[in-house]
């Protein structure tokens, strides 16, 4: 099936498609979303290889993660703009293409330094990829119960991807290096182009404002500032004057972004979209889920790989649940949306989502897979999923189609955003108690059984353990370094069980906020545009 290339309105875009072509077009965005979701989940299965062959501390494992999610969060409103302006379909093959040759660039690079920037451009080109798949869906599906079950779909796609990216991850190390979770997003970015330009239509907005150029710069680098003072506080301190200083700096910044954005006539992120609470509420809970769900998955790469020992593969396979579940939970929890409110419904999976990770912090480093953990893997995917569907469907519902791409940039951003946030401040929290606990034994370990360098690395990541216990010693210090392992186990545990409380009481707060004031009515009818112009006190 062949789609017409010409530019289609908005309208258009609804009425001038088959179900059959329909179908086609949203198989088609799904396969675009898969690879954007997997390039921002694949790399955590590959951390443990990177760390030693990169000689990479937490930090700069943080960074791979988090240099790519900075990237895709801060140019996201940028790319929805002009998809909007200039046509989703051309935005989203130009960056399908970009990421292809970013991935290739990962594949190449033999440095940490190069790594971490082929992330940030892999970033770049997926913030052009990603605003267009739901912009694109909100066009195609207008009737609000078929364009609740396309992103229900979108939504556990998503999802999905998320969860299976440490089984492919697993598998290609399995059998290659660390090199091979770049190389992959090469064929399938060529796979997703060809399906995008046989299915999909172009859409374009039939007005467009000016592109609001100092606002992106704003956004981009108030965000940057945070991250980057979240994860290096372990270095200095979290109330180190450099670290204050960053928070300041991230502070002015963000403060700047949003006074320009309030008096700009055609800001970047329209600040009116806030008043309605059916979009900030349902925002505020999507960036809280994220920033727990992409907090929980770093910190599990630690256990299954630094505390269980489990090999890439292995560590995969054991956290299907979590993807079987985000897949069953996401479509269920849209439609019950339909009859029970979306606000049941969020704060719900938000309730959820703070028991799983309470369930997880409870973990001990003997406690069996099979119990609390797999446990709270399955209701940390159902919560997730719980939430994120109808929060979307709540979300662009309260967006004009013409402005689907911006609206669908501030969701997407909400959700990058709260992830990067929870790598960077629950892997930081973890980082620092592990350090704490374990860093003076580890500088009092004869050289006999450590060197200088497996002492920096085994001070600053629990995953060295891995490498610890792969160290041949003399059997005189085999006891010794038992107990290290065990002790370097325990410390990685104390500090995502303190992770896990602050993830809880992000949770729950959010989960009041969200009960108290968005609004319990189910809402009825199509709320393309409704939600735009509902009151307050609907």
């Amino acid at each position: 099936m062949t789609v017409s290339t010409a530019s289609l309105g908005s309208g258009q875009a609804a009425t001038g498609l088959s179900q059959r072509a329909k179908a086609a077009a949203l198989a088609a965005i799904c396969v675009a979303e898969l690879l954007v979701v997997l390039d921002n989940t694949l790399v955590n299965v590959a951390l443990p290889s990177m760390a030693v062959q990169l000689q990479a501390d937490m930090s700069g494992l943080q960074w791979i993660v988090d240099a790519f999610t900075l990237a895709f969060s801060g140019l996201l409103l940028a790319m929805g703009h002009l998809g909007d302006r200039y046509g989703r379909r051309r935005f989203m093959i130009i960056g399908l293409i970009g990421v292809a040759v970013m991935s290739a660039a990962g594949a190449l690079s033999s440095g940490l330094g190069q790594v971490i920037a082929a992330r940030a451009g892999m970033g770049v080109f997926a913030a052009v990829v990603f605003p267009a798949t739901l912009a694109l869906i909100t066009n195609i599906f207008t009737a609000r119960r078929e364009r609740a079950a396309a992103i229900a779909l979108w939504t556990a796609m998503a999802g999905i991807a998320v969860a299976i990216g440490p089984t492919v991850g697993g598998w290609l190390l399995e059998y290659f290096s660390w090199h091979s979770v770049f190389w992959i997003n090469v064929p399938v970015a060529l796979v997703a182009i060809a399906a995008v330009l046989a299915a999909v239509p172009e859409s374009r907005a039939d007005h467009v404002d000016r592109l609001d150029r100092f606002g992106i710069v704003l956004s981009l680098a108030g965000v940057t500032a945070l991250v980057w003072s979240i994860i290096e506080a372990p270095k200095h301190g979290w109330l180190a004057a450099e670290s204050i200083a960053g928070y300041l700096v991230s502070l002015v910044l963000l403060a700047a972004f949003v006074a320009w954005e309030l008096r700009v006539p055609t800001p970047v992120l329209n600040m009116r979209l806030f008043r309605n609470r059916r979009f900030a509420l349902p925002s505020l809970a999507i960036t809280v889920s994220y920033f727990s769900a992409f907090g929980f998955l770093f910190l599990i790469t630690q256990y299954f790989q630094g505390v269980k020992e489990m090999s890439p593969l292995e560590f995969g396979i054991h956290s299907l649940p979590f993807a079987v579940a985000v897949g069953f939970g996401a479509p269920i929890a849209t439609l019950l949306a339909q009859r029970l409110g979306t606000t049941a419904m969020v704060v719900s999976g938000l309730l959820i989502l703070a028991v799983a990770m309470y369930i997880a912090g409870q973990a001990k480093v003997e406690t069996p897979y099979l119990g609390p953990v797999v446990i709270a893997m399955i209701l940390m995917g159902l919560g997730f999923a719980v939430v994120q569907g109808p929060a979307t469907e709540s979300i662009m519902g309260a967006v004009p189609l013409d402005e689907a791409g911006a609206g669908s940039a501030v969701n997407d951003t909400t959700r990058e955003v709260g992830g990067a946030l929870g790598v960077a401040v629950l892997g930081s929290v973890m980082t620092s108690i592990y350090a704490n606990r374990i860093g003076g034994r580890i500088d009092a370990i004869p050289s006999q059984i450590m060197t200088s360098q497996q002492k920096d690395l085994a001070s600053n990541t629990p995953i060295s353990v891995l490498e610890v216990v792969k160290a041949a010693v003399n059997p005189i210090f085999a006891p010794a370094k038992a107990d290290l392992v065990h002790a370097m186990k325990v410390a990685a545990m104390q500090g995502a069980e303190s992770a896990s409380y602050i993830a809880v009481g992000t949770l729950v707060v959010c989960a009041v906020i969200v009960a108290a004031t968005l609004p319990w009515r189910v809402e009825k009818g199509n709320s393309v545009l409704m939600g735009w112009r509902e009151s307050d006190e609907d």
